[in-house]
């Protein structure tokens, strides 16, 4: 199972594109969400993927965040939704959206996404309802990841971070505030210490 594809963007298109890895272009096919995230082609690119094998295809869907990757994987276990339409789904709502209305049992919100109509929508709540939030906890619910080779930079100081104890998302909220304090020409020590210092004012 391939699990994760790290290369060059040869070509986007919503819903698809084709990442080079070691000389290889793997079709990948994508919600919104994560096309949006992307870089211009020839960029570097970093996708979670997940492997959907038929007798007579081979298929990998790609998503900037293990929050995408986890609820397309929970979307799949309801009756009726295979990956295609629950690449669908996750492309009509955010995650943020998505697991509030499964919570909430929020059936007309649901309804709201292209291809999902009042049965399936009712199906989702009472399938998901508990699942969604309980997996995205489970998994650390992690902030989606910078496309690799965005900002190197920025990545190595969300790690840095995230090595002196901040979770992954205080970690990325205080190095993108930094970046736009300190401009896109700051060095990794001048936005350590302004996310440092972003990190402690929220704190206090």
């Amino acid at each position: 199972m391939i699990a994760q594809l790290r290369g060059r963007l040869l070509a986007k298109e919503p819903h698809r594109v084709v990442v080079e890895v070691g000389g290889v272009g793997y079709q990948v096919f994508v919600p919104l969400s994560t096309f949006y995230r992307l870089p211009e082609v020839s960029g570097e690119v970093s996708l979670f993927t997940h492997t959907h094998v038929r007798e007579d295809a081979l298929q990998l869907f790609g998503f900037s965040s293990r929050d995408e990757q986890t609820l397309f994987e929970l979307l799949q276990g309801v009756s009726g939704i295979g990956p295609r339409l629950a690449t669908n789904i996750l492309s009509g709502i955010s995650v943020e959206e998505l697991v509030p209305a499964l919570s909430d049992g929020n059936v007309a919100r649901l309804r709201a996404v292209p291809g999902v109509g009042k049965k399936l929508a009712e199906r989702l709540v009472v399938e998901l309802r508990e699942k969604a939030a309980s997996a995205l906890t489970a998994a650390g619910s992690p902030a989606p990841p910078l496309a690799a080779g965005t900002d190197p930079t920025l990545e190595d100081v969300i790690s840095a971070l995230v090595n002196l104890g901040c979770n992954r998302k205080e970690a990325a909220r205080a190095a993108e505030a930094a970046r736009r304090d300190q401009g896109p020409a700051a060095d990794f020590e001048r936005l350590i210490k302004s996310a440092l210092r972003g990190v402690g004012d929220r704190r206090e």
